[in-house]
């Protein structure tokens, strides 16, 4: 079975106010964008990993490949004036009949091993697994006169990547016109009648857009350092 990870990182991180996009600022000593290709590397080593960014930024991509000495294996592929445009550059590159394609955002490092996992096995299973999360908080809906009204929080979740499909059912569903409402890959999906399947994301996975967020990416870099590095004693 083939197997895929489409890495998007076409953002300007105008939010986050920097000098270079938000994909090359540097959490636990080296590009976040390149803690987010370990992740699935680490998962497997075999997975061909695809990484779409803004066609400008390959020179700078590939000096900081040269000063982390960043070696792990991955094709480059320009990205579109969309996200949809890049994800469709992405299932371009690849040229299999067949195999799974797991879509994710450049900018959440923080996605576990078995949320990768996972998406897989559900993917070959129905053909989509898309990552989610419950909300913690209340929210309500507003009206355009003002108003607004109680939700109930069970019926929602928060959508994270990655995004996992069967390849070719993917391809059929952006092969069309990039529409408003497509404000991710699941809809893009949804938009050929196909229900999409969820499952649980872990709460960490978060998506790096603003100073907060990296104040606590770096918290979770040393946490996850201090997991490692804990003593143990023997009894």
């Amino acid at each position: 079975m083939n197997k895929a990870a489409i890495i998007v990182a076409g953002g300007k991180g105008s939010r986050m106010g920097g000098s270079i996009p938000k994909q090359y600022l540097e959490i636990g000593g080296k590009p976040i964008l390149m803690h987010t290709l370990e992740a699935f590397f680490n998962y497997d080593p075999n997975l061909t990993l695809v990484l779409v960014l803004p066609e400008v930024d390959f020179p700078f991509w590939k000096e900081l490949c040269k000063k982390f000495s960043f070696d792990i294996p991955h094709e480059m592929v320009v990205g579109g004036k969309s996200r949809f445009q890049s994800v469709k550059h992405g299932l371009d590159y690849l040229d299999w009949e067949d195999g799974l394609v797991a879509i994710h955002d450049g900018v959440r490092p923080f996605v576990s091993q078995e949320v990768i996992s996972n998406g897989f096995e559900e993917a070959l299973h129905s053909g989509s697994a898309i990552a989610v999360v419950p909300l913690k908080d209340s929210i309500r809906k507003l009206t355009d006169d003002d108003r607004s009204f109680y939700q109930e929080r069970e019926y929602f979740r928060l959508v994270q990547t990655p995004q996992t499909f069967d390849l070719k059912r993917i391809k059929k569903a952006f092969d069309v016109t990039e529409l408003r409402h497509f404000t991710d890959d699941a809809t893009v999906f949804e938009h050929q009648g196909w229900q999409v399947s969820l499952i649980a994301g872990n709460p960490e996975n978060i998506k790096i857009t603003t100073p907060e967020d990296m104040e606590y990416a770096s918290f979770l870099i040393q946490k996850k350092k201090d997991k490692y590095n804990f003593p143990r004693f023997k009894g």
